[in-house]
């Protein structure tokens, strides 16, 4: 691998921006595309595009050569909102299952390193720590604080930024007064549709590890995309809305 491309394949990683490399098996050079490229340059009629969403690698053929089409995605990430009990079981959780953990408190007498060893702490306000953090599509953000200066605006941030999961803590009853808040505040109605809450999932949940386990589930479930166990997948749901589906 030349390093120029080994240049730009860390570089996407540091950036935390997805790419891929396609390396002719007959030798030549290898084609090297960001995402944004892919989606509007892509020699092999959509392929890059579509391989790099689903993060799959592999072998292609196309006009007579073949292709090992190499996918470079960031690894998932979870961003905690708040220092409190259920981040000190779930942060050691979800670094078992791979997720690089960070968790923003202000409150820096929660945020410490006593109570969160081997985990990157910012003792900031959302607002500060997470434009600088970064937030995307690869990233998964649980606003566990239950204070509503903290927790509301890490959850319009994330809304916005299109994380694959936002989760927020609290009762339903809690979470329509969460609703209306954002709302006011001008966050979109689909944006709002996508926050979990109450998070987790409804496994009966009630001790700080427990939730945690509920929380770390949805969390995997909504990596991978897929329905619970008895619900329908959305084409499944689609076909069966047809009549005589």
């Amino acid at each position: 691998m030349r390093l120029s491309l080994l240049s730009a394949i860390n570089a996407a990683r540091a950036d935390r921006r997805p790419c891929v490399v396609a390396t002719p098996l007959d030798g030549g050079e290898s084609i090297f595309r960001l995402e944004a490229e892919a989606l509007c340059d892509d020699p092999f009629g959509g392929v890059l595009a579509a391989m790099l969403r689903d993060g799959k690698s592999g072998i292609h053929e196309f006009e007579g050569r073949r292709f090992f089409i190499e996918t470079h995605r960031p690894p998932p990430r979870l961003v905690i909102i708040g220092a409190v009990h259920i981040a000190q079981a779930l942060a050691p959780m979800a670094r078992m299952t791979g997720l690089d953990v960070a968790i923003i408190d202000p409150r820096a007498a929660f945020a410490s390193e006593r109570r969160f060893p081997d985990t990157r702490l910012l003792p900031q306000w959302p607002d500060d720590a997470l434009p600088s953090l970064g937030l995307d599509a690869f990233t998964a953000l649980a606003a566990l604080s239950h204070d509503p200066k903290i927790d509301d605006p890490a959850l319009k941030l994330a809304l916005a930024a299109g994380c694959f999961y936002t989760g927020a803590l609290g009762s339903r009853t809690s979470h329509a007064r969460r609703v209306e808040r954002l709302r006011a505040g001008g966050v979109a109605a689909d944006q709002i549709a996508r926050l979990r809450a109450p998070i987790g999932l409804d496994i009966g949940a009630v001790t700080p590890a427990e939730i945690a386990v509920a929380i770390l589930g949805e969390i995997i479930q909504a990596l991978g995309k897929k329905p619970p166990r008895g619900e329908k997948a959305p084409a499944d749901r689609a076909a069966s809305d047809v009549p005589g589906g």
